[in-house]
């Protein structure tokens, strides 16, 4: 039997009393596509079973993937609104009662209305999340600028994709994760992967990885740690944490010195080569190495490899954007592609692997603290007429622009904020230095939390309000290619809980500005207006319709008509025309900085943060998935054998990591997959366990990302007693 046939036979196939409902995964960016298995007696998800078809993974799902469906019906679900009576409790699980929506609604109102009333319009704040649809993520924005009135929302992609979003808008004019699709991968000569534990944290898109090396072309990973992918690399560049730009400034520097540059290309197509020249020459191979040490020939293999492959990749991710010049970093490996004009055609580009499942719709259409609809500027005043329209409300009625998320834990300490709703999101697991950000939730007057379960942030709240899982709604999301996608409904919602899309609609009636939202009864209204909303923008989706999704396998943006011709953009700037306004993109001079907090004496280690195959972000679904926690029940500190000898410290013997800003107790793991100077910790773990206790909060002065990956820090091992206490 020919393959396809045997897929399509295992697919189709549905046992008496089932039906298969074709989904995509609620968790990464990848988005795998799933067929979700539904009892139709009960009307509810029993299993799952990949879908074969999905162009992007071709079937194959993670552990996360194949349990993602246990959430929905999970014991632990929130079934009724929460109100909190003991104000006291706040930052535990306990001193909440059941409520009515009816009796939330009505305290969430007058709550708001009130601070409103004494503290102004700002005094509110929203902080969101992407890995919802991209109408709940669109709406979101239109709640905070129209239903409350505030300049202060910003989102969790800022954790996540803001330095990639900040990187290609300065390169390229405009950002989208993939200038390819993820079909053309395993077809390129060369993949050079910076910052990404691809293996673990994207693990369907491995098949393609290992395709480049089958078929003799090549793979360079850049990573502190040798993860699984980066021990089957042709090159290994074992970086120290924070030192990527001195790394991406070598190879350009490498490039140009050996003549692997496209002249033609870089005349014709960009500007700044000069500026930037000037600046990545100093980086030999020699003087790079003793910032990053990576030896010399490592770095002149990797250039050689890069620069003489016909078609090449660059990849990269959280490892390179998690740093306080992450919008460098990304900027400076961009710089790669453009001298060599590796970029705007197929087999070769540029591509970031997004973190969260709509990280890459969820920074377009409005969550940001600058941004409106389409990837439009608030500050711009063309574009605020634009929204205003579809909106209905006056240009002098738009909010000025906000901060970004860390900022605002800031201005909640100080009492500017004094309300805050939040959704889709847990900053007191995923924000960096954690007793700053658990200080400022305390100090609010009162917060507002959305979620299907009671996260480590809704401990903080006065009011918890019931939201739906993904499969209990339906909608749109954009991938990490920007392929536009359809999440479809697998089973009516349990309990009394609520899309969120639907809260804020109910919320608006009761803060006196229903007149705005009313209309939006239904998921594919919002579609309809948020595919209005996009119209014109850079990331235009107005001819991105549920139809064409289904006909297509989703759609790439931008897509500016219905009409079933237009299949929207795989590939970006195929005819070489960048979105500056001159049509040439920009080779950015980017001289090196060390990270923020470099070791020292009562610091001596760096430590770094990432993911592990078996969970998924803060941890708030995976963990209570008992596969998954089973697999990975607590966090643990890597550590390599010398360093270990060195503190006399032995395997799963647990220690205490410290930083200028907390500490936390974990179990070692000794490995030598890890650097000497550096220690590990993965961050999917709340309380008292969470290493973001001890990240620092130096931010990206122009994407206002964090520094997650690179800090000093310190280990000891614990006193007798300590451990006898554990």
């Amino acid at each position: 039997m020919p393959k396809d046939k045997f897929f399509k036979d295992i697919e189709n196939k549905t046992h008496p009393g089932e039906k298969l409902i074709p989904t995509h995964c609620s968790y990464c960016g990848m988005q795998c596509g799933m067929n979700l298995r539904v009892n139709t007696h009960t009307n509810q998800i029993i299993g799952v079973e990949p879908r074969y078809e999905w162009p992007v993974t071709l079937g194959k799902m993670c552990p996360k993937g194949v349990t993602a469906y246990q959430q929905t019906n999970h014991k632990d679900r929130l079934l009724r609104p929460l109100i909190r009576d003991n104000a006291a409790l706040k930052g535990t699980k306990d001193g909440f009662r059941e409520a009515s929506w009816e009796e939330a609604y009505d305290l969430i109102a007058r709550r708001f209305l009130e601070l409103q009333g004494s503290y102004g319009k700002d005094s509110l704040s929203v902080f969101s999340g992407v890995s919802m649809t991209n109408e709940k993520c669109y709406l979101t924005g239109k709640f905070a600028r129209v239903a409350l009135q505030t300049r202060y929302i910003d989102y969790n992609g800022r954790y996540c994709m803001s330095s990639a979003a900040a990187g290609f808008m300065r390169s390229f004019g405009v950002d989208r994760g993939s200038t390819l699709p993820w079909t053309d991968l395993h077809e390129t000569d060369c993949l050079f992967i910076a910052g990404s534990n691809t293996a673990e944290c994207h693990p369907t898109s491995m098949f393609r990885i290992w395709e480049v090396q089958n078929r003799g072309g090549y793979l360079i990973v850049a990573d502190p740690r040798e993860t699984p992918i980066a021990r089957r690399a042709d090159v290994h560049l074992d970086l120290r944490p924070g030192t990527d730009l001195a790394l991406a400034n070598c190879m350009v520097h490498l490039l140009i010195q050996n003549g692997h540059i496209d002249e033609s290309f870089v005349k014709e197509h960009t500007n700044g080569f000069e500026d930037m020249a000037e600046v990545v020459k100093e980086f030999t191979a020699e003087y790079t190495s003793e910032i990053t040490g990576v030896a010399p020939e490592k770095l002149i293999r990797a250039a050689e490899i890069y620069g003489k492959a016909p078609n090449a990749v660059v990849m990269f991710a959280r490892g390179i954007e998690q740093q306080h010049k992450g919008s460098d970093n990304v900027s400076a490996y961009t710089n790669m592609a453009l001298v060599t004009g590796k970029i705007g055609r197929p087999k070769s580009g540029v591509a970031t692997f997004t973190g969260q499942g709509n990280g890459q719709g969820g920074r377009e259409h409005g969550q940001k603290a600058d941004a409106l609809p389409g990837y439009r500027k608030i500050v711009n005043p063309k574009h605020v007429e634009e929204v205003c329209k579809v909106w209905g409300i006056t240009p002098e009625e738009m909010p000025q622009p906000g901060v970004s998320a860390q900022e605002m834990f800031g201005l909640m300490l100080d009492k500017t904020i004094r309300g805050l709703y939040l959704l889709c999101s847990n900053p007191a697991v995923s924000a960096p230095n954690q007793n700053f950000v658990r200080s400022a939730l305390r100090q609010l007057d009162f917060m507002v939390c959305c979620d299907f379960f009671l996260s480590e942030s809704a401990e903080f709240a006065d009011v918890v309000l019931p939201a739906t899982t993904w499969s209990e709604d339906e909608g749109t999301v954009t991938n990490l290619e920007g392929r536009c996608i359809k999440i479809n409904k697998a089973q009516e919602p349990i309990g009394e809980s609520k899309p969120d899309w639907l809260i804020q609609v109910e919320l608006a009636e009761r803060l006196g500005r229903g007149q705005y939202f009313r209309h939006l009864q239904s998921a594919r209204k919002v579609n309809d207006e948020f595919r209005l909303a996009s119209k014109g923008g850079y990331a235009d989706y107005s001819g991105i319709t549920w139809e064409k999704i289904e006909k297509q396998n989703g759609v790439f943006w931008p897509c500016r008509s219905e009409a079933e011709e237009d299949t929207g953009t795989p590939y970006m700037f195929l005819d070489k025309k960048f979105y500056h306004p001159d049509g040439r993109a920009k080779l950015c001079a980017l001289p090196y900085r060390p990270p923020a907090e470099e070791p020292c004496t009562l610091y001596p280690l760096r430590l770094t943060t990432g993911r592990v195959v078996y969970h998924y972000l803060s941890g708030n679904q995976t963990r209570r998935i008992p596969f998954l926690k089973d697999m990975c029940p607590e966090p643990f500190v890597e550590v390599h054998p010398e360093m270990a000898a060195r503190y006399n410290i032995v395997h799963d013997e647990r220690v205490r990591l410290y930083t200028r800003r907390g500490e936390a107790v974990y179990k070692v793991k000794i490995t030598e997959a890890i650097r000497q100077d550096t220690v590990f910790v993965p961050y999917h773990y709340g309380h008292e366990e969470s290493v973001n206790l001890l990240t620092i909060d130096a931010l990206d002065p122009m994407s206002k990302m964090p520094e997650f990956k690179a800090c000093a820090a310190q280990i000891e091992k614990l006193h007798k007693e300590e451990v006898n206490g554990q």
